[in-house]
């Protein structure tokens, strides 16, 4: 069984940054890819951005390109996304994914961490 764990989340005023970390059990880390999806209050989860096995294959959601950044250590079983110039709709809590294969896409795979809360004022 995979665990997933993240953390970083908090409250920060708009144009501000945080990073997430997400750090999952076990020894298959590296064998697959690794994703972040938000859902805001009132809407459905939705994809954020997406990482390959080996950091080969990187995709970001339209709404964060550019300011967003995902990335990974396999050595530390950890992925990360960092976020810079947070707007008031980037408010959501935030889950990690473990996707089905190694390169990554926009699907998410089954196993998902408890989310962390990010909370963007203006």
């Amino acid at each position: 069984q995979v665990q997933l764990v993240e953390s970083g989340g908090g409250l920060v005023q708009a144009g501000g940054s945080l990073r997430l970390s997400c750090t999952a059990s076990g020894r298959t880390f590296s064998s697959y890819a690794m994703g972040w999806f938000r859902q805001a209050p009132g809407k459905e989860r939705e994809f954020v951005a997406a990482i390959g096995r080996t950091g080969g294959s990187i995709y970001y959601a339209d709404s964060v390109k550019g300011r967003f950044t995902i990335s990974r250590d396999n050595g530390k079983n950890t992925v990360y996304l960092q976020m810079i110039s947070l707007k008031p709709e980037d408010t959501a809590v935030y889950y990690c994914n473990r996707q089905r294969g190694i390169s990554a896409t926009r699907t998410p795979g089954d196993y998902w961490g408890q989310g962390t809360q990010v909370v963007v004022s203006s």
